[in-house]
C-alpha cells in the first residue's frame, strides 16, 4: 500500500473523534423504560429501530430525526395513549442530547495535531449540519482541518466528488473512521485508502457481516497508532 502517496487523510467525526453513539443507546435504554407498561424492552426497542430505518429516507440522520423517530414510535407502542407528559419527556430527552459536553476520543487531539504537520485533514462526516459544526466547535479540534464536509450520507458518489473538490487522485486520499459501512467500504470501492479505528458499541445500522480484505485497508486498535505508519 503506497502510503507516501497520501496527501490528504479525512477523519470522521461521530465515535471516531468524539463519544456520540453511547449517548444513542442510553436514550434507546430509558426510552424503553417509559414504554415498558406497553411493551418489553427488547421489542420496544426493535420496533423504535424499524421506526429510524423507515424515516431515514425522509428526515436523514442526527439527533433531531431520532428525537422524531422516538415520539412516532412511542406512538405505535402505546396505541396512541401516551401521555402529553411521556411526549414532552422525549424531546426533552432530544433537547439533552443536543447539549452534551463534547467527549474527545482518546489520543485524538495530539494525533491530529502531528498529523496535520504533514498532511491536509479534512472532517467528512453525515448528520445534522448544524449539530455536527456546533460539535466541531466546541471540541477545539477545528483548526486543524483544513475542509469541512458534512452530508446527508456516506456513498462512492460523495467521497469521489470530495476527492475531486480536494484536487487530488484517489490514491491519495485516505478514510479514517469507525463505521466500516460508511467509512470504510464506499472509500475502497472507489480506490482510495481507509483506515478503521472500531468505537466500543456500533449502531445496528452502521454493521456489515463481511470481513475486509484489501490492500489499502488497515485497522487499528486505537487513534495514536496512525502516528506508527503515517
Amino acid at each position: 500500500m503506497p502510503l507516501e502517496k497520501i496527501k490528504v487523510i479525512a477523519f470522521d467525526a461521530d465515535d471516531t473523534l468524539w463519544v456520540n453513539e453511547t449517548f444513542f443507546r442510553k436514550a434507546e435504554e430509558e426510552f424503553c423504560a417509559l414504554l415498558e407498561e406497553y411493551l418489553p424492552k427488547e421489542e420496544a426497542n426493535k420496533l423504535l429501530f424499524d421506526v429510524e430505518m423507515q424515516n431515514l429516507p425522509l428526515y436523514g440522520y442526527g439527533i433531531k430525526p431520532f428525537t422524531l423517530s422516538l415520539i412516532e414510535a412511542a406512538i405505535k407502542i402505546s396505541n396512541g395513549n401516551m401521555t402529553i407528559d411521556l411526549v414532552q419527556r422525549l424531546i426533552e430527552k432530544g433537547k439533552a442530547m443536543l447539549q452534551e459536553p463534547i467527549e474527545l476520543i482518546d489520543g485524538i487531539d495530539e494525533t491530529l495535531r502531528r498529523l496535520s504537520e504533514k498532511y491536509r485533514l479534512v472532517m467528512a462526516t453525515k448528520g445534522d449540519l448544524l449539530d455536527q459544526e456546533r460539535k466541531l466547535i466546541n471540541s477545539g479540534l477545528e483548526n486543524y482541518f483544513h475542509h469541512i464536509e458534512i452530508v446527508s450520507d456516506k456513498t462512492e458518489k460523495q467521497y469521489k466528488k470530495l476527492v475531486k473538490h480536494l484536487d487530488i487522485t484517489e490514491n491519495e486520499f485516505l478514510m479514517v473512521g469507525n463505521s466500516l459501512k460508511s467509512d470504510i467500504l464506499p472509500v475502497l470501492n472507489i480506490g482510495a485508502h481507509a483506515f478503521h479505528i472500531p468505537f466500543h458499541t456500533t449502531w445496528a445500522h452502521e454493521m456489515i457481516d463481511d470481513k475486509i480484505d484489501h490492500p489499502n485497508f488497515r485497522s487499528f486498535a486505537k487513534a495514536s497508532e496512525l502516528l506508527q505508519i503515517l
